[in-house]
């Protein structure tokens, strides 16, 4: 099996359980804030299910980053369409985002937008770092 698919399996399954536990946060503090606010079994089930699922692959599509014979644009690019289509399947199956074209095409441009500004911060910092470890080196 390749090394990636590997990794990719193995920082999924660390740290899939994430989601799940900060849904059940979530849940626990609207359970506390929104009267008569109540679920279903099968309501609890889907989301338990497609959280751990998006923090499965959310935590797994790091590794896009690390294949060497990738361009960063490659990997930034691979790990975009599989974060999102992750995040808009988990959210639409969860009816936290109504299934519309207008709301799915807004929800697309904010994820673009917070994933692009996301990146640029860690390229931005990542390109600090290097440049003092490069002077210290001289």
């Amino acid at each position: 099996m390749n090394k990636y698919v590997k990794e990719f399996l193995h920082r999924g399954l660390m740290f899939g359980g994430f989601g799940p536990i900060i849904m059940a946060i979530i849940y626990l503090i609207l359970s506390y804030t929104i009267k008569n606010f109540s679920f279903e079994g099968a309501q609890i089930f889907t989301a338990v299910v497609s959280t751990y699922l998006l923090a499965f692959v959310h935590a797994g599509s790091s590794v896009f980053n690390q294949i060497e014979h990738w361009s960063t644009m490659k990997g930034l690019l691979c790990q975009l369409v599989s974060l999102y289509i992750a995040y808009v399947v988990c959210y639409l199956i969860n009816s936290w985002i109504p299934f519309e074209f207008s709301v799915v095409l807004i929800f697309t441009a904010i994820f673009v937008v917070g994933y692009l500004a996301i990146w640029g911060i860690v390229y931005l910092c990542v390109k600090g770092n290097a440049k003092k470890l490069n002077k210290k080196l001289v």
